[in-house]
């Protein structure tokens, strides 16, 4: 993909991901050959992602690995894949270390070897975050059981990229067969998981967490004043919310991965702050064109002033990885 000439390669991408081909293997052999309902498993290497970057005038790209992750129902091997993956993670980065950073990823619900992980993975290996998808084996981001990790998280001041993946509840057969489920569900739940994280009190329990959720906040800019009220009527049985969503929304980060605009674009302005908006690609499973045209229409859109699309681009996400100041 050829680079347009007009675009200087800047741009930090929060939201990139990595397909080693021992992954790929891993997850033909879990029977994920069709991820989530999508029609198959995106070719990616590292220098067709490079040729992208530069195509999209990104400088650096944290990548990650995308749903379902790397737990497929068996401890042992979650954590054998788990650590292969963060070693090239580590790998590509040292390899590439101003082209690319990455999210480590765990062996969740296996929550005593997804704190080890996390500790080496961030310690040792020198991941820049880690990155949880929002639901682990029907264990979401509010249940206690990951208490744990979260502590590990916070005392290191981690960054966490929330990534969808398919509900833990078949939300039915005939559907999942006409809609792959990043089409609708995945916005649902981030929507439904980032609820149970901030009303759950993790995130004041946790104050040194800088969480960034996916796809421009999914319904969350729409649906959190009828989601406070809803919790405020919750309080009046004795289940109060920790934290409303509206106070939580200036607090975290977002990616703008997907299709925010206009619509989601414009109902996130309004409850977010736009110092932690980020640039997100989605590649691979965004294909390369498909960037292209999201791009665009970022450059183009009269939603953001030019201070705020040049925090998007670059600015706002070197404040949570100040170690790519001296490289860019």
């Amino acid at each position: 993909m050829p680079q347009p000439a007009a675009r200087t390669v800047e741009r930090v991408d929060v939201h990139a991901h990595f397909l080693p081909e021992f992954y790929r293997a891993a997850l033909i052999e879990a029977g994920h050959d069709k991820p989530d309902g999508m029609p198959a498993i995106p070719q990616w290497d590292p220098a067709t992602a490079l040729e992208v970057m530069d195509g999209l005038g990104v400088r650096t790209a944290f990548l990650s690995v995308s749903s379902p992750g790397v737990h497929f129902g068996d401890d042992a091997k979650a954590r054998a894949l788990a650590r292969r993956v963060n070693e090239e993670g580590a790998q590509l980065r040292r390899d590439h270390p101003e082209r690319f950073g990455y999210f480590a990823s765990l062996p969740l619900p296996d929550v005593e070897a997804a704190v080890e992980e996390a500790v080496r993975a961030l310690d040792t290996l020198g991941a820049d975050g880690v990155i949880i998808e929002t639901n682990q084996h029907g264990v979401y981001l509010g249940d206690d059981r990951l208490e744990p990790i979260w502590a590990a998280l916070d005392d290191r001041a981690a960054v966490v990229l929330i990534h969808p993946t398919s509900p833990a509840c078949n939300c039915g057969d005939r559907l999942y067969a006409k809609f792959p489920r990043p089409m609708m569900e995945f916005m649902f739940e981030t929507t439904r998981s980032v609820t149970d994280l901030v009303t759950a009190g993790v995130l004041k329990r946790h104050p040194r967490l800088r969480v960034i959720v996916p796809h421009a906040g999914a319904a969350l800019p729409v649906l959190l004043g009828r989601i406070d009220a809803m919790a405020s009527l919750a309080a009046l049985a004795g289940a109060p919310p920790q934290q409303t969503l509206g106070e939580a929304m200036r607090t975290l980060h977002f990616d703008l991965a997907g299709m925010p605009v206009p619509q989601l674009l414009e109902a996130l302005l309004k409850v977010a702050d736009p110092q932690k908006l980020h640039y997100g690609s989605d590649y691979p499973f965004t294909p390369a064109n498909a960037c292209e045209q999201l791009l665009n229409a970022l450059e183009q859109t009269p939603l953001l002033s030019e201070t705020e699309r040049r925090g998007v681009w670059r600015e706002n996400a070197l404040r949570l990885f100040p170690r790519f100041r001296a490289t860019g």
